[in-house]
């Protein structure tokens, strides 16, 4: 097993903010890529209907995922409430307890890895 941590976050956007909802995923996509590098995988994909979006994130540990909450929190979290509206965020991986304290504000669910390998 890895240190990684990963999830699936669904989003619905809010009525009439899909065009902001893609602004700022395009900022968020290239600041995370320039400024975290524990940041695996960023992904974001949407529904054919544009109603809804998954996220899929994967960290190389806990301390890249705090890294990314907190830059989250203070840069983004405001303006992506405003757009959209999380529906369910399912955790894999072996988040430490600091990291599961910050994802259970988001209702987290999660998967406890049982077998398998990462290469």
């Amino acid at each position: 097993m890895s240190e990684h941590v990963y999830w699936i976050l669904d989003v619905g956007i809010k009525p009439g903010q899909l065009e902001a909802f893609k602004a700022l995923m395009t900022e968020m996509v290239a600041a995370t890529e320039a400024n975290e590098p524990g940041t695996l995988s960023y992904e974001w994909t949407l529904s054919a209907d544009q109603g809804t979006c998954h996220i899929y994130e994967r960290y190389a540990d806990s301390a890249a995922v705090m890294t990314h909450l907190k830059w989250f929190g203070e840069e983004c979290a405001a303006r992506f409430m405003a757009v959209a509206e999380p529906h369910r965020i399912t955790v894999y991986g072996t988040p430490d307890a600091t990291t599961r304290k910050a994802l259970d504000r988001m209702g987290a669910v999660y998967m406890a890895p049982i077998g398998g390998f990462v290469r």
